[in-house]
């Protein structure tokens, strides 16, 4: 597996872990948000929920950045709903999710801690919720729990790709 997907709701530790990953495998960082329109980012600044058309060109131009790096990326992105990630599959063949589960509570203390510094608005968690579709019986999927520390994250990332923990890169 060569290119990786962190994905989960807003304040799951997606950017956090993405940039662990990132380093540890030594593979470029497609930070899905970076690629979100202007239009797309004030509707989540003012508390809108995107829609599955506010995201279908969002998700042509992430599916196309992986396609880019052919020798592996890892590419953050909520990745919510399954035709989602079955879209980001059809451009790269093998992709793998690491899946970041996380209650609602503690997604919302994690997005409102960072109120200032990120264009989501904090009322947005709930519909992250209820647009998710867990990526349960799907292939190439590891679920880890959100809430462990990153290193702990990123080693298990590790074994699952290569039966043993990487170490970062200095």
């Amino acid at each position: 597996m060569s290119s990786i997907v962190v994905m989960g709701v807003a304040g799951c530790g997606k950017s956090s872990l993405g940039a662990v990953l990132a380093d540890t495998e030594a593979l470029p960082l497609i930070e899905g948000d970076d690629f979100h329109s202007a239009a797309n980012r004030r509707k989540m600044a003012e508390g809108t929920p995107l829609t599955d058309a506010d995201r279908d060109g969002w998700l042509d131009t992430l599916a196309a950045e992986l396609a880019r790096h052919p020798a592996g990326a890892v590419l953050t992105c909520s990745a919510l709903k399954r035709r989602y990630r079955d879209r980001l599959r059809s451009a790269v063949p093998g992709l793998g999710f690491v899946y970041l589960a996380i209650t609602p509570d503690e997604a919302a203390l994690r997005v409102a801690a960072r109120a200032g510094t990120h264009f989501f608005h904090r009322s947005l968690v709930a519909s992250q919720f209820e647009a998710l579709e867990p990526p349960l019986d799907e292939p190439r999927v590891l679920r880890l729990d959100a809430t462990l520390p990153t290193a702990l994250l990123q080693i298990q990332v590790a074994v699952w790709l290569h039966g043993q923990p990487t170490k970062a890169r200095r």
